[in-house]
């Protein structure tokens, strides 16, 4: 999930003084115990907040730990996933967990990635495959009937909260669940990642997952392995036309930020495969601008890199891709920035990698591309005010909006 505004100056209120009070006591705890009873009454808190749809309050504290201490804003962070991504739900005096699970799939295309409503068929068969190779033998679940893309999952913890309880009663009941009656739109990205939605269930303190019922991690790859070969063919037939790669099916928070950071390197491809194909050019024909992107502060830390394709020979840009940075990522290119390098660096894919600026560089060398330009400075968050696409940074370090030549082939507008 994306840091909270920062921006905001409100006076806490007394919820939101007790989330930020809770969060700090579980980081200075001296015990595990200590530790496990300051998290029971943040949790308590969290549900009640959340079942109220009371998210305001929940990101007015996130919001205050965030300038304040970021151990207590990450453990705050950490809660307000669980609680909303897992509940309890009893029948007939049995108590059973329940998680929210996602399912990502990575996939790239030069047409359209679909999303949307699933055939009953697919979702038995996608659960069946799921039940046999990646859930515990005693489980229960429950598939949304839908492919979801990033514009269409919850936007916040109460959605998520509230989309999990009814997920849950569902997996309880073994009842169906409904189609998105009006899904969001999702914009046409070359490369993007859908994802399947699923609550799982099993006896309180029982195991969710196989490798937990073996105790075994290295089942984890093989339930991803087999999860491949089982799903794929069933996949394939909801993204006819995309190149498709499954990740391992995991808790909903984790498994969104893996499909996040996993798809960037598709992006990339993608993008110069397009560029390639719909302008009639070779990959040494294109240049790459790359510029560093982040919110004011005095650490000028990078919260994402903006990528511009440009053709040599008049430099306009022509197409633009974000990609994000994530958990550590962040921390290690301000180490990065510090170092001495050179503004326009020699790419070299035989050097160990030691940031994201580094796997971009060595992905455009990759795909071809040899001009490469990346300015040093860090650029302002901006966005298009008419359509709120980012906006990318030209040879010159101005950032503009990044538009095909009118005499492109019509098709997909917009880059991940």
């Amino acid at each position: 999930m994306r840091r909270p505004s920062k921006n905001s100056n409100h006076k806490l209120s007394a919820d939101s003084q007790r989330l930020a009070t809770l969060a700090q006591a579980i980081i200075q705890a001296a015990s595990r115990l200590e530790e496990r009873n300051w998290e029971r009454q943040l949790d308590t808190l969290l549900r009640k907040l959340l079942k109220g749809n009371h998210q305001d309050v929940v990101d007015a504290a996130l919001d205050h730990l965030f300038k304040l201490e970021s151990a207590a804003y990450d453990a705050l962070m950490e809660c307000a996933e669980a609680a909303s991504e897992s509940c309890q739900v009893e029948q007939d005096g049995t108590s059973y967990d329940a998680l929210l699970v996602a399912i990502p799939i990575l996939a790239w295309t030069r047409f359209t990635i679909a999303s949307g409503p699933i055939a009953t068929d697919m979702v038995s068969t996608l659960s069946a495959h799921l039940h046999a190779h990646v859930l515990a033998p005693d489980t229960k679940m429950a598939m949304a009937p839908n492919l979801f893309s990033i514009d269409q999952l919850p936007r916040s913890h109460a959605e998520t909260f509230a989309l999990t309880q009814r997920m849950a009663v569902a997996a309880l009941k073994d009842s169906a669940l409904k189609q998105l009656a009006q899904p969001a739109e999702t914009a046409p990205f070359l490369a993007d990642t859908r994802y399947l939605l699923v609550v799982v269930i099993a006896a309180t303190g029982e195991p969710l997952f196989r490798w937990q019922a073996s105790a075994n991690l290295v089942e984890r790859d093989e339930a991803l392995s087999q999860w491949n070969t089982q799903a794929m063919p069933t996949i394939t037939r909801l993204l006819t036309g995309c190149g498709i790669e499954l990740l391992l099916p995991e808790a909903y928070f984790v498994a969104c930020r893996e499909g996040d950071k996993q798809i960037r390197p598709a992006s990339i491809r993608a993008a110069v495969h397009y560029l390639t194909y719909t302008l009639g050019v070779e990959p040494h024909e294109l240049h790459a601008i790359i510029g560093s992107f982040g919110e004011e502060s005095a650490e000028a830390r990078v919260d994402e890199y903006r990528i511009s394709f440009a053709r040599t020979e008049n430099f306009e840009v022509i197409y633009g891709i974000v990609w994000p940075l994530y958990g550590q990522e962040d921390e290690e290119e301000l180490q990065y920035r510090d170092m001495d390098i050179p503004v326009d660096p020699v790419i070299s894919a035989d050097v160990e990698r030691k940031s994201p600026i580094e796997e971009i560089l060595a992905l455009l060398e990759e795909c071809g591309i040899t001009n490469v330009k990346r300015h040093a400075e860090l650029f302002a968050m901006e966005f298009c005010d008419d359509c709120g696409a980012p906006l990318f940074p030209d040879m010159e370090a101005e950032l503009v909006h990044a538009e095909m030549p009118e005499d492109a082939p019509t098709g997909s507008t917009h880059l991940h």
